[in-house]
This record gives C-alpha cells, structure tokens and sequence, in this order.
C-alpha cells in the first residue's frame, strides 16, 4: 500500500511528532511538496503533505490559520508539516487549534530532519509500493496463465476472483451468463445482463463501472472486433488497487487471446459446415454424414429445421466483414442459445443469406423465432428500422426434416421467405402456410394486375348502367352454379341470370362450362375486392 502519515511518523530516521489530527494519520500520501505561499491551492492536486516553515504566514493570528488550515482541507490536503526552530521556536497555538478544529494532521518538524529527507522518504516509500505491485501483478499473471491452461475460462476466473477478493463473472456474445466465481456470485451476474447488453453496442475495447449497495464492479468488453465476442465483469468491495488493476488487465488479455483463438476454430468449423450443407442440398446425405463427423454429426441424426434468412432488398447489404455483417444479431443470438443447451448449429453463409440449421424443437429455432419477433417488436439488436420501414431481416423457416430431405427445406424455407418478404414480416414458417388460405397470397401485385385485366370488360360493361355482371357473376360461381339458389340471392328470375351469365361469356370469350375459367375468374374477384378493402 501506499505510504501513509502513520508510517512517516514511525520512520525512525524523520523524528515527526503529531500536534494535531491523530485521527485522520492512515491517509495515504501521494507526494510530499514545500511551500511557501499564502496560498499555495492552485498549486495542490490533492492527497499532499505540505511543508512550510511559515515564512509568509502570520501564523500566531487565529482567524488568519482558520482560514489557511480550512483551504488546505478542502484542497484535498491530507497533512501539514510545520519545520521549528526556523521562522518559530514552537508551532503557534493559532495554527495547532486550526488543524485540530479541522481535523487535519499537524505535523511537527524538528530542525535537524530538512524537507528533502521527507521527500525522500515519500518518493522511497511510493516506489517500493509500484514494486510490489508490479511484482504482484507479474505473479498474479502467472498463475491466470496457469489456470487458463489448465481449467480453462473457469480456472481463470476463479484465480481473478481470489486476486482482486471479490467476484468474477464471464458472458457471452449474447449478454447470457457463461460462468462465475465464486458460484454465489451467479445471481448477483444475472442482475447485471442490461449493463452487459448496453455495453455491447460500443465498439471493443470499452468498459463501464456500475456501483451497487453491496459492491463496485467493473465491466470490460472481450474481442478485437466491432462486436464483443465476451464479456468480463470483476465486482469488489472498493475501487481495484495497482496490483488487483494488473490482475485485471492479464485476465482481458488472456480472455482475448482464447476468443480469437476459438474464432479461428470457428472459421474453420465454417468451411467444414459449408461443405456438409452443399453435399445435402446436392442430395449426397451420406457423402455429407461423412464430413460432418463429430462436428455436426449429432445433428443430422436428429430432425432438423432449415431456416433461411435474407435482407430486404430495400436495404442495401453490408459487407461480410464483421464490422458490417447484418446477419450478426442472429448468429449471435442463436449461438449463445444452442451452446447454452448443449445443441449441434450449422451456420453457414450461403451467397447473399444465411443459412442456418437448428434442432427441431431445441433452443436454436425457439432463438430464431424469438429473435424475429423482437425485430417486428423493434426490439432487436440488429440494425435500427423507422416506422413503416421494412423489418431489417427476413426468415423462413422449413418444417423438420432429415439429411435425405434437406433440399426440400431449403425449398421450404426459401418459399417461406418469399412470403414473408411478400407480406413484410420477420419470420414465416413453412407449416402455417399449409396451415392457412391461399386467398392471403392474391394480395401480390402482379395477380391483381391479372384479376384487374381479365375483370376489366364486366367492369366497364357495369359502368354504363346496363346490368350488373360482376354481381351476378360472384353469386353464381359462390353457389356453385345453382341458377335459383344464386338467383333467389339476387332477387332476380332464374332466366335474367342465365342471359347475364351468355353475356359473361360473349364479353370474356370464354365459356364457364370449363372449370379452370371458373377458378380464374373466382380467383380474380376475391383479388379485386380485397385490393378494395
């Protein structure tokens, strides 16, 4: 620790006596400085012993000491030393009163002891505090090396945690919990994950220090990217002295040094997975069982879902760069879930998309789902959107499916994904379009322009006021070719609709005896009247 009062006043060699402020002897000293000025505040960064010999002080007037001891106080000033046997024989009672009503230590100085011996001491006694604790920091660096070896991220936690005598807690990409030490100290993470997540929008490295009632911790992003791959969080009774600051910096270097390192183990897990996921789309499961091997093997043993994801076209896509990869938020998302669980994930850039297969029923895909209903909530990490904007990623996600049937839901997933894109939604999964109408898919611009062109005639002939075609048209096809039901639905004889219907005809050139004319046309009204409502 640093020097203090206390120890200047036990150096055998200085022969300090305390006048006044005994209490107030552990503060710690920052420097030892002498002056000589009324005033020497401007002058004082605070955490001095000032030294004076009084030689421009009136030091035997009270009001004149209140007022110089209180200035000295409030600069952060932690001791005077007053040198006797100078420009005084005895320190004046005015000065001693002052120091005790302020509580400031008053240091007597005998003649024989100069300042520069003070200084000195001060200087030697700083140095020897650096020392020890670069020497503390090197050994503390030496055994989180050592753990981070053998134990991995948790050995080196536990040996942070033991270094600083607090706590240590390590997340993910995704703001979730990695591990802790000690185990209590996982409650008191979790209560962190807001702090984490708002520390992850800021470019690495950053950090934040977040004071509670029960500690003080410090959050440091982990990574070399744009993006925080990590996350640390270090929590204390007090702020982190010199050596527990090195302890600190080793444990973010090492952390750092095994994110990249598994980030290159990553790059090349990619290469395998994108392999593996061409040979099931070509149709070769067993050629692509081969290449997964232990990797990615758990997963196509099981069903999966294909999920395909896409930016919008009106969003420009970023580069594949990290500092720009859209597709980010989810990867991390997902990544932090599955891993969480246990689970196998494939993830694999797939020309302008993202492809990703996800264990049917396991945290992936319910993370797929999750993430793109906080996109259409505005809640997501990924790129901000304005109001009436496109959502800024699109996702189809296929039914399960095994290795045999990949190409198929890929098919799936990338019809999936032209609904979304068609209805502006984040995500769209295979099975509910099975599950729902095909009316929804009329509101496609291209099959209104067709209903538009194939109805124009019966709207035109309506117009002038000579029948009304359309109408009678809707009724008999909705009764299905009931001339008196679909008459009694108008109100109008049986013969008035036959003769409305040979007009239909005469005026399309197509004949309603043919069923896919009938669909057609069926088709194109409900078109027609749901672009009107």
């Amino acid at each position: 620790m640093p020097p203090t009062l206390a120890s200047l006043v036990h150096h055998s060699a200085l022969k300090l006596t305390v006048r006044a402020g005994e209490e107030h002897l552990d503060a710690p000293v920052r420097w030892a400085h002498a002056s000589e000025l009324t005033d020497p505040v401007p002058y004082m960064e605070g955490g001095e012993l000032l030294m004076i010999t009084a030689l421009k002080l009136d030091a035997e007037d009270p009001e004149a000491m209140r007022r110089y001891v209180k200035r000295l106080a409030a600069a952060g000033v932690v001791g005077l030393g007053f040198a006797v046997g100078v420009h005084y024989k005895d320190i004046p009672e005015a000065l001693v009163e002052a120091a005790a009503d302020e509580g400031l230590p008053l240091l007597e100085v005998p003649r024989r002891t100069p300042f520069l011996a003070i200084s000195k001491a001060v200087s030697a006694a700083i140095a020897a505090d650096q020392y020890r604790a670069v020497t503390a920091g090197f050994a503390a660096q030496r055994e989180l090396t050592k753990q981070a070896l053998s134990d991995g991220p948790e050995g080196l936690l536990g040996a942070l945690a033991a270094q600083v005598d607090g706590w240590a807690a390590l997340y993910d990409a995704s703001g979730a919990v990695v591990a802790t030490a000690p185990e209590w100290a996982s409650r008191r993470a979790a209560r962190l994950t807001t702090d984490v997540e708002r520390l992850r929008d800021r470019a690495a490295p950053a950090s934040a220090v977040v004071a509670g009632a029960e500690d003080r911790v410090e959050l440091h992003s982990i990574g070399t990217g744009r993006r925080p791959r990590a996350a640390l969080a270090v929590g204390t009774a007090s702020t982190l002295g010199t050596a527990e600051r090195y302890a600190l910096h080793s444990a973010i270097a090492l952390l750092t040094l095994t994110t990249e390192r598994n980030r290159s183990l990553q790059a090349a897990e990619a290469r395998v997975g994108s392999a593996v996921l061409r040979m099931l789309l070509a149709g070769e499961p067993d050629h692509a069982r081969t290449a997964a091997g232990e990797l990615y093997g758990a997963l196509l043993d099981a069903p999966f879902r294909l999920v395909v994801a896409e930016v919008p076209a009106t969003t420009a896509p970023s580069s594949s760069t990290e500092e720009g990869d859209p597709f980010a938020g989810l990867t991390d998302a997902v990544e932090s879930a599955a891993a969480r669980a246990g689970e196998a994930l494939l993830v694999v850039p797939y020309g302008e998309r993202l492809v990703l297969l996800v264990v049917d029923g396991g945290a992936g895909a319910a993370a797929c789902v999750a993430y793109a209903r906080a996109l259409e909530d505005g809640r997501s990490e990924a790129p901000e959107q304005g109001a009436g904007e496109e959502t800024s990623l699109l996702l189809g996600l296929s039914a399960p499916a095994g290795p045999i049937a990949a190409a198929t839901a890929y098919k799936q997933a990338d019809q999936a994904l032209s609904i979304a894109r068609r209805r502006g939604r984040a995500m769209v999964e295979h099975e509910d379009l099975a599950a729902g109408s095909v009316l929804p898919l009329l509101a496609d611009d291209a099959v209104r322009a067709f209903a538009d062109g194939l109805l124009r005639a019966l709207f035109e002939h309506d117009a002038t006021g000579r029948g009304d075609l359309i109408a009678s048209l809707r009724a008999w096809l909705s009764r299905h070719g009931q001339w008196d039901a679909a008459a009694a639905d108008l109100g109008v004889h049986r013969h008035t609709l036959r003769y409305r219907m040979r007009r239909v005809e005469e005026i399309l050139g197509r004949s309603l005896d043919d069923p896919d004319v009938r669909m057609e046309l069926w088709l194109s009204l409900k078109a027609t009247s749901s672009g009107t409502e």
